[in-house]
């Protein structure tokens, strides 16, 4: 089903007027696949990005309450997730439980440090900056609130 589809269902089943943002994780491809299955799983249920990729693109970042539609590379929507929490945090200073409600390799800070570091390091040159270990994080904590 498109995110479209998805959106009409969702909006019929709870009478709102809300709005979304539809994306895949890490931009698509294997891995953001890879997460959005942790999502439907229950494993993943929460997510980061760099501030200044935000910064970069001109957009605000999201907040708690906001609604997105988690896409597989084929475009096909995935599940509706809603933000709960979100935090801006450094990059050193983001913790053990965030790494772990991420879901991702052994749920470790030491995984999730090394992996997002990999991650983020393209948006910071982007920006024409280095990775810096003080950068902000956008620390997202959500719930899937229909498939």
């Amino acid at each position: 089903m498109t995110a479209e589809q998805m959106w009409r269902n969702y909006t019929a089943e709870h009478q709102t007027n809300e709005v979304y943002q539809a994306w895949a994780f890490c931009g698509g491809g294997e891995l953001g696949d890879e997460l959005a299955r942790l999502v439907l799983d229950g494993l993943k249920t929460a997510t980061a990005g760099p501030l200044i990729a935000y910064r970069t693109a001109g957009e605000d970042p999201p907040k708690a309450g906001d609604l997105s539609i988690v896409l597989f590379d084929s475009g096909e929507a995935a599940c509706i997730i809603r933000d709960t929490r979100v935090r801006l945090v450094p990059f050193c200073e983001v913790d053990a439980r965030h790494a772990y409600l991420e879901g991702e390799g052994d749920r470790s800070l030491a995984f999730w440090r090394q992996v997002h570091r990999e991650a983020f390091t393209p948006d910071y040159e982007e920006a024409g900056l280095p990775f810096d270990e003080n950068g902000l994080c956008v620390l997202e904590e959500f719930e899937v609130v229909y498939r």
